[in-house]
């Protein structure tokens, strides 16, 4: 599973400006984390489901244990809008909070990331859409994840919803990195099945897209195979048996390493695709739409990046030792697609709204992300249709 030789080709790797932190129990060490940054007035950022799941206190009280005063702010919802973010900024800056902290899912440590953004940068959020636009540092963040998929906790990105449009999009840029990831796996044991599955598969997208696009280069290809690996061999443990712990704890390790490696590379037409269908009426969560695309996007791609996709089966597995390449590249789409349905996810995006009438502006939003232009296969509009139209 060696990355290709590529004796020709340069490339760079940007800096890692987050303080990873991982290990079973490690949120107990927050007040500690935070007083060395100077912290005395923490912004907490969550959503009601985290409250709800009765985890906010095991960030609340070590920060007031430590003397670091601490207020709530639950509003989080699913892909947040930027109403919503410029409204938790507000309250950050009126609270005059020096951290802010980030508890849940991927719209959760992205909320929290961008209220810590706009509390010292003026305008509005969708002023930052883009790279590299934010002009000012962020106040300091943490971000503890509840699930192991988005990786947002060691990512460049922050994804929400434009409220004018009702469109996901993203505003990313090292400033928009979190300061220090607390990652603990010990918090996702109570995650429901389902949410453990679509998440999971959304870090096993991550890794795999990564890995077999055209901006992959050695350092992110090898995170990618160990993250693809860690997936394999335990998504399924994690999903069917919630209090596996060592199973818990491979899937946070995929879902770090996944968001690492796909910072400089992007990632594929998976994700192209997952933008617009959580837009508007749609709002198809993030990582079922990514676990219900994947097959029929990697049965797209196989045949461009044989050998990247015999990498794969092989870090989720198989046995491919004397097969042609293609041969093993098919048995990864094969693998997923079984995984996906294992896991006991949707069959096909019919069954969460999607219908024929939506491919076409589907497919003209979907074109539009850099996504594409990495994607190992080039792809028309209309074979992205095709290929959105064998995922419903």
């Amino acid at each position: 599973m060696l990355f290709p030789s590529q004796p020709d080709r340069s490339f760079s790797f940007p800096p890692f400006p987050v303080d990873l932190r991982f290990g079973a129990g490690i949120a107990a060490d927050l007040g500690t984390l935070a007083r060395s940054l100077g912290a005395r007035r923490a912004f907490l950022v969550t959503d009601p489901g985290v409250v709800m799941a009765g985890l906010t206190p095991r960030l609340s009280e070590p920060l007031s244990a430590s003397g670091v005063e601490v207020e709530v702010f639950d509003e989080v919802r699913q892909d947040s809008g930027s109403q919503l973010i410029m409204r938790g900024a507000a309250e950050a800056r009126r609270f005059d909070a020096d951290l802010v902290v980030g508890l849940g899912g991927g719209s959760a440590l992205d909320s929290a990331k961008a209220i810590a953004a706009m509390a010292t940068n003026g305008g509005s959020i969708l002023d930052y859409v883009g790279l590299n636009k934010l002009p000012a540092d962020p106040l300091p963040s943490i971000c503890v994840p509840t699930t192991s998929g988005t990786g947002s906790e060691v990512s460049i990105w922050s994804v929400l919803t434009d409220d004018d449009t009702g469109m996901k999009v993203s505003a990313g840029g090292q400033r928009f990195m979190a300061t220090v990831a607390l990652c603990d796996p010990d918090l996702t044991l109570t995650l429901p099945p389902a949410v453990t599955a679509a998440t999971g598969m959304d870090a096993l997208a991550h890794a795999s897209e990564c890995y077999v696009n055209r901006a992959c280069q050695p350092v992110s290809g090898a995170l990618a195979l160990q993250s693809i690996a860690f997936a394999g061999r335990s998504l399924r443990k994690a999903v069917h048996d919630g209090a596996d712990r060592a199973a818990r704890c491979d899937m946070m390790l995929a879902s770090v390493l996944a968001g690492i490696a796909m910072n400089p590379t992007r990632l594929g037409l998976a994700h192209a695709l997952a933008m617009p269908l959580g837009s508007w009426n749609l709002k198809i969560p993030h990582g079922t739409i990514i676990a219900l695309t994947l097959p029929s996007v990697m049965a797209f791609n196989v045949e461009a990046a044989p050998e990247r996709y015999a990498a794969v089966a092989q870090a989720l597995g198989a046995d491919t030792r004397g097969m042609p390449p293609l041969e093993a590249a098919r048995l990864s789409v094969e693998m997923v697609a079984r995984l996906k349905d294992d896991l006991g996810l949707p069959r096909g995006l019919g069954e969460c709204g999607m219908n024929e009438d939506w491919v076409e502006r589907i497919v003209a939003e979907a074109m539009k992300s850099g996504n594409v232009a990495v994607n190992p296969r080039e792809t028309s509009p209309a074979q992205l249709a095709e290929v959105l139209r064998a995922s419903i």
